[in-house]
């Protein structure tokens, strides 16, 4: 994790005059209320042990293995949505620590059902904007793996500035990988799969491109939604060589 004093977080920097700026951000914030009894279930049983509150990243002491209560390689996934891929991935993987980073509150809460109904317990989860996290809570190699799927398209070409996956973006999180981890991703929109491939084929610390359709990976309901529409699914993966 990076010493000193962190700068604010997205949604909390203000203009000197106390306005508040005007920032390109990879998602957008939906409705926090809880919609079934399953989400109500998952936040109940496991909010209090399992939530990385926002405003615990501010504190001087932060430390991942204090939420996670151990010391344990990490996984970060970006966009859990509603946690299929993260229940039966972690579950599969008990000796990994696994961030969940995920701003929709309900799906956090369903995330957290779907871990509790597969026998995991080694998945943390926050909506802590991911950029921002990945640059302030992580040293360089601190991450064992990566996982990115079906992040926001972005598909209007006005709002393709704010894709996650940019050439910035792929330089600070390919630093944060360990030598020889990997950023696994998937994406339903083949011209956002054609740029992820431009920019991280161009990422000096990556190698890699489009590969068979990971296994492990359970068909998400993003999945099948692209599917429903004809969509191709595309698969990539991107190891840390230096």
């Amino acid at each position: 994790m990076n010493d000193g004093v962190r700068p604010a977080r997205p949604h909390h920097k203000l203009t000197d005059d106390g306005r508040p700026v005007r920032e390109v951000l990879t998602y957008a914030r939906r409705g926090s209320r809880l919609s079934s009894p399953r989400q109500e279930r998952g936040w109940a049983q496991h909010a209090e042990e399992w939530v990385i509150p926002d405003e615990a990243v501010e504190a001087d002491d932060f430390s991942w293995s204090r939420w996670f209560g151990r010391e344990a390689p990490m996984i970060v996934e970006i966009g859990g949505g509603v946690g299929e891929a993260t229940a039966a991935l972690a579950a599969a993987r008990p000796s990994y620590n696994i961030l969940s980073l995920e701003v929709w509150v309900p799906g956090v809460a369903e995330s957290m059902w779907r871990v509790g109904e597969a026998g995991a317990s080694n998945v943390r989860f926050c909506s802590v904007d991911a950029v921002w996290t990945l640059e302030h809570l992580f040293g360089e190699q601190d991450v064992a793996e990566l996982w990115t799927f079906f992040p926001d398209p972005w598909h209007k070409a006005r709002h393709h500035k704010r894709r996650l996956v940019n050439e910035e973006n792929a330089r600070l999180l390919a630093s944060r990988l360990a030598g020889g981890g990997l950023w696994r991703l998937a994406t339903d929109w083949a011209e956002y799969a054609e740029q992820m491939v431009e920019v991280l084929d161009a990422e000096p610390l990556l190698e890699g491109g489009v590969v068979e359709r990971w296994a492990e990976r359970p068909v998400t309901k993003f999945e099948r939604k692209g599917r429903a529409k004809d969509r191709v699914i595309t698969d990539l993966a991107y190891r840390r060589v230096i």
